[in-house]
């Protein structure tokens, strides 16, 4: 069986790129397709064969690549996949949208339909930073997306959801049924720390939807230690509102970053994720999550056993909840054993399992038709 594996591009490391990684060590021989790579940004995928579509070639298609929205349908539909009997896609946008023949079993790992498209679309028009022209061009354009979005989804055989979140959105906007696999999450770089530290710690990238300001309005106020990891667009605006209690860390490696988890008091999630992969890495530190319980925190944060809810996504609730959370009623050892079922070795195995058992459904009815035809 020739297995073909396809990503929308790589051009940052987030959850969707660990999920290719799995794929890809799952099935090292097995060509990756994607618009672009940009080797710059991501470096884990040095011995993978890479094939890129004709915007890799453009000018600025790796870092301008936003220039080339209208351009990326037409570009995924020109992989040439006719000789792989089975294709994985790893998508939130264009790539399960590729052509493939009939004798070949199409399966995408969708991460969510495209938010720009579909849940976020008039949040994505009013933040863009663009002048009048360029928003005035923009709606039309992603109206011919959508349309070119919903007739891409008829081309894939099984979807499968990273979330249920994620699931019932598939349901919504593409009427199709998904099989939920969560996503990788590396817990054996995670250790449960002997002693916690007195700061409590949040991260990720620095944009709005993220609601670092409510963290901000609520650790003014409290005075206690807060950490937060990551860059984006929202430093400076956070920086200028924060006091001195409030350190930002900027970019952060790997380690140092199990290490801040095993260290914090709690790992604070203010924003609505499709899934979240971050609580689930303080978890695995042995560490609770105080989150917001709507979209993916819902099934990654058991209230009471490895974290604790804000009803309302307010500084006044979040504030109350921290300043009654007590960091020494928590289990570490439980809450480190709930995350271990994320595991990367969990995500292959059930991934593993999955194509087998399609491909094996899909080629009885492939040989089905030849007999019929005979």
């Amino acid at each position: 069986m020739k297995i073909a594996l396809v990503h929308d591009f790589l051009a940052q490391d987030g959850g969707a790129e660990r999920v290719l990684k799995a794929f890809h060590e799952i099935w090292p021989e097995a060509p990756i397709f994607v618009l672009f790579h940009d080797k710059e940004k991501i470096k884990d995928f040095k011995e993978a064969d890479i094939r890129e579509s004709f915007i890799a070639k453009l000018p600025y298609g790796k870092t301008k690549y936003q220039w080339y929205l209208p351009w990326m349908p037409l570009a995924t539909e020109r992989h040439n996949l006719h000789d792989f009997d089975l294709v994985l896609s790893s998508t939130s946008a264009f790539a399960k949208g590729i052509l493939t023949r009939p004798q070949t079993l199409h399966i995408s790992y969708c991460h969510t339909p495209t938010r720009y498209l579909w849940t976020d679309t008039h949040e994505y028009l009013e933040d863009l930073k663009y002048n009048r022209l360029v928003k005035f061009f923009l709606p039309p354009l992603i109206h011919r997306l959508r349309l070119w979005d919903k007739m891409s989804v008829d081309r894939v055989d099984h979807f499968i959801a990273n979330s249920y979140n994620v699931k019932n959105r598939i349901q919504k906007y593409y009427r199709r049924e998904a099989e939920v696999i969560y996503p990788p999450v590396d817990v054996y770089k995670f250790k449960v720390a002997d002693k916690v530290g007195d700061y409590f710690l949040a991260g990720g990238r620095l944009v709005p939807y993220k609601r670092f300001d409510l963290l901000i309005k609520v650790f003014n106020r409290l005075g206690y230690k807060l950490k937060i990891f990551g860059i984006g667009p929202e430093l400076n605006k956070l920086k200028k509102m924060a006091r001195s209690n409030i350190e930002f860390l900027g970019g952060v490696s790997d380690k140092e970053k199990a290490e801040l988890m095993s260290g914090a008091k709690a790992f604070l999630h203010p924003q609505i994720e499709d899934l979240g992969i971050t609580p689930l890495e303080s978890m695995a530190a042995g560490r609770p999550v105080i989150a917001y319980p709507v979209g993916g925190a819902t099934e990654t944060v058991i209230h009471g056993e490895t974290g604790v809810y804000f009803k309302n996504q307010t500084w006044e609730t979040l504030l109350d909840t921290v300043l009654h959370f007590n960091h020494e009623n928590w289990d570490s050892a439980k809450i480190r054993n709930f995350a271990e079922h994320f595991s990367v070795a969990s995500f292959k195995d059930k991934i593993k399992k999955y194509t087998e058992d399609h491909w094996e459904e899909f080629k009885k009815g492939l040989n089905q038709c030849e007999l019929e035809i005979k």
